[in-house]
């Protein structure tokens, strides 16, 4: 049953959000995302650009939109669509278009149907490459008139976002001869920013906002057009490459960096589909840094480095792809924090929350240029190294980063629990930063259980658990590396922890653990998802997270499509909000991740089939950011939120995570062992096929079949000599 709500006014001034992302476009056209390195697109179902109004539309690259407007018209009109889809490996968008009816004086001078328009289009090295190949079926010559209409608004992508500005820089368009125009913008940083297009053949007539060509297609001839757009900065010397080559090129680079990769295939085909897609997307957010590759957030509003979301995507992919925790770990330390930064909430030995290259971010219009407004990302940072020299048994990089984990550490314990009482909290040190720093960071996902925000510093549930894993687990690390002095401290006070955290956050009344202390140390008795993220810590006694587990697999959190980030009955719970009330992909994960280690292997089940079940229905099989918290109801899909980033990382790194859940996969280097924990399958998997297992030097293939709710398990392929074995045991422990 809902709370009932006090009486309130009828009509409310809604309060101004910094950094809400509006939703306002109206666009019937579905959307269609490609990216490569720092460039991404996001184009409409005919793969145009900025056809309504609104939308976020374009060609960027580093944080600016160098292409806002690319519209195609044959003969003066929108063509049909036929079809639309990209590549299974998110390399290639293919779009098949036909002419419409054409009339002159109301009479058909032209059957629609006869002109097929095969639309290509591709990205690779920070340029969009497009072939529009035309063939004429008809027994007549066809005439073409086609238009390319494009400009650049070089919009930063906090106003693409929706924040507005008062002041922008000079743009101009530049004609080189009949093939090439140049864009143009000299933002209010100095900064020159250029958009180069390229025309193959040259067109009959070219302007600076305007390509037009004018043929005749005798009976089953074909003709191609090239277009290739260059977002380069600064703007590298010569052509591009050619289509085809650039296409050659493309298929190679991902052909290259998907070797070392463990594979899955299963028995039921839309699951193959669903971590197809998941492994395509990380492959395509995934961008090689100066450090090593990193998977940025998400397209289109967060397709850089964060800090949180990086780590987190590393986690879920540790077991088939480790190496890609290692260039996060990388890369976060050498941007770690140095020096105190008011503006930039930065504090020696804190690790990044997110970087910008915009104008807005180059002029503190946004203070995201490097940003360190998070409480969990160091933590995290520190978790995830222990875990990654845990399952690698990669000693000399952990021996490389142990400056930037000690660094970490000192953060922790210092200015990361300002007032010393052993909670990590967080408080924004400028008004223009993040009110909330935890993975909730709407400004009002931290609440009381009267629906009153939460004043800071803010200390939340699932930090204390992220702090308390990361010192056990660098701990191991530290005895590795020999220190075993800081090894002892570490358990120690990761022990002392576990007492002050239970004693401080569990809410018998509730029977869950708050969702933060406030600033008055008062908890929020708010029943959150937040709590299943503490039990993938091992934080909890084993009786809490009983509670716990039933508390979140019960109607008011579990909608049947996933666990809600609130639960229904509480003060602030609204299925359509961004975090009070929603279902996000990556925290179900984490939490069927957490449920595993205690043990509760059918709770973990009900939570990949919801999740399989919700993927079944999107488009392309993928799992959004977020999708809306309704009861599932019989014979319909789960409800999309309307400005939800797909793809996203962490949403596609879930499936990834609830399979190990499920499987109980565990590593053990120094043993070159492979254990199944508790192994199970959910009951829409018949078996399961993991080929490229690594362990160190070596690979194994394994298959794994579900006999009712048992397994066995098969040896496909043994190369080094690991020892793989399902264990039978009880839940875990803390620690």
């Amino acid at each position: 049953m809902h709370r009932q709500k006090s009486a309130e006014p009828l009509v409310e001034e809604a309060q101004e959000t910094p950094f809400y992302i509006p939703g306002t476009d109206a666009s019937t056209r579905p959307r269609r995302t490609l990216k490569h390195g720092d460039c991404f697109a996001v184009l409409d179902s005919h793969a145009d650009i900025g056809t309504a109004l609104g939308s976020p539309d374009g060609i960027f690259y580093r944080d600016t939109r160098h292409l806002s407007r690319l519209e195609l018209l044959i003969n003066d009109s929108q063509p049909l669509l036929l079809g639309s889809s990209v590549r299974d490996d998110n390399s290639v968008l293919t779009v098949d278009l036909t002419n419409p009816d054409i009339e002159l004086n109301g009479k058909l001078v032209q059957p629609r149907d006869v002109l097929h328009v095969v639309r290509t289009f591709f990205l690779w090295g920070g340029k969009a490459y497009q072939r529009l190949r035309m063939q004429n079926h008809d027994d007549r010559p066809f005439d073409v008139r086609l238009s390319l209409a494009f400009g650049s608004d070089f919009a930063d992508l906090f106003e693409v976002r929706g924040m507005k500005r008062p002041h922008r820089g000079i743009a101009r368009a530049v004609v080189h001869g009949m093939t090439e125009v140049s864009l143009n913008y000299l933002g209010l940083d100095d900064h020159r920013r250029r958009t180069v297009l390229f025309f193959e053949p040259a067109p009959e007539s070219l302007s600076g906002n305007k390509a037009s060509y004018r043929f005749q297609l005798l009976p089953q001839e074909s003709r191609s057009v090239y277009l290739t757009v260059k977002c380069d900065d600064p703007i590298e010397a010569g052509p591009p490459l050619p289509f085809r080559k650039g296409l050659r090129a493309a298929f190679q680079e991902r052909k290259n960096a998907s070797r070392g990769v463990a594979t899955i295939t299963s028995s039921n085909s839309i699951f193959n589909e669903m971590i197809c897609r998941s492994m395509s997307d990380l492959a395509m957010l995934t961008t090689e840094t100066p450090q090593g590759s990193y998977p940025y957030a998400g397209i289109p509003w967060y397709s850089t480095t964060f800090g949180r979301d990086g780590v987190i995507t590393a986690l879920q992919m540790l077991w088939c792809h480790p190496s890609i925790a290692r260039g996060v770990l990388q890369r976060l330390a050498a941007y770690q924090a140095k020096d105190h930064d008011l503006l930039a909430d930065a504090q020696p030995g804190k690790i990044l929350h997110e970087m910008r290259d915009g104008e807005m971010a180059a002029l503190n219009e946004v203070p995201f240029g490097l940003y360190y407004g998070s409480a969990d990302s160091t933590p995290l940072f520190v978790l995830l190294a222990g875990l990654y020299v845990a399952h690698t048994g990669d000693i000399e990089t952990l021996r490389h980063l142990w400056p930037n984990v000690e660094a970490a550490l000192s953060w922790i314990d210092g200015p990361g629990d300002p007032d010393g009482d052993g909670f990590v909290e967080y408080y924004r040190t400028n008004e223009n930063g993040l009110a909330n720093q935890g993975w909730k960071d709407s400004q009002d996902a931290i609440f009381h259980a009267d629906g009153s925000l939460a004043e800071g510093p803010i200390a939340l549930c699932e930090v204390q658990g992220y702090v308390y894993a990361a010192k056990r687990l660098i701990a191991q690390g530290a005895r590795q590396l020999g220190k075993h002095a800081i090894a002892d401290t570490l358990d120690a006070q990761a022990t002392e922890l576990a007492e002050k955290f239970d004693q401080a956050f569990w809410c018998e009344e509730i029977g869950t653990y708050a969702l933060a202390l406030d600033g008055n140390k008062q908890p929020c008795r708010v029943r959150t998802s937040n709590a299943g993220q503490v039990l993938f810590s091992g934080i909890a006694p084993p009786e809490r997270a009983e509670r716990i587990v039933g508390g979140l697999m019960s109607p008011s959190s579990f909608s049947g499509w996933g666990i809600r980030t609130v639960a229904r009955e509480e003060h602030r719970y609204n299925p359509m909000s961004y975090h009070n009330g929603s279902i996000w992909p990556h925290d179900n994960s984490i939490i069927a991740a957490g449920f595993a280690r205690y043990g509760h292997k059918g709770a973990v089940e009900r939570i990949f089939k919801s999740l399989f079940d919700a993927a079944s229905y999107m488009d392309l099989r993928r799992l959004p950011e977020l999708y809306c918290g309704f009861q599932r109801g019989r014979q319909r899909g789960p409800t999309l939120y309307p400005v939800a980033c797909s793809p996203q990382a962490w949403a596609a790194g879930t499936p990834l995570l609830l399979l190990q859940a499920s499987l109980g996969l565990e590593f053990d280097p120094g043993r070159n062992e492979i254990l199944l924990q508790n192994p199970r399958l959910p009951h829409f998997l018949e078996d399961v096929t993991l080929r490229n297992l690594q362990l160190g030097q070596s690979s194994v293939d394994l298959l794994v079949r579900r006999h009712g709710t048992e397994v066995s398990l098969q040896v496909l392929r043994n190369d080094g000599q690991i020892r793989v074995a399902a264990v039978y045991a009880s839940c875990s422990t803390p620690g």
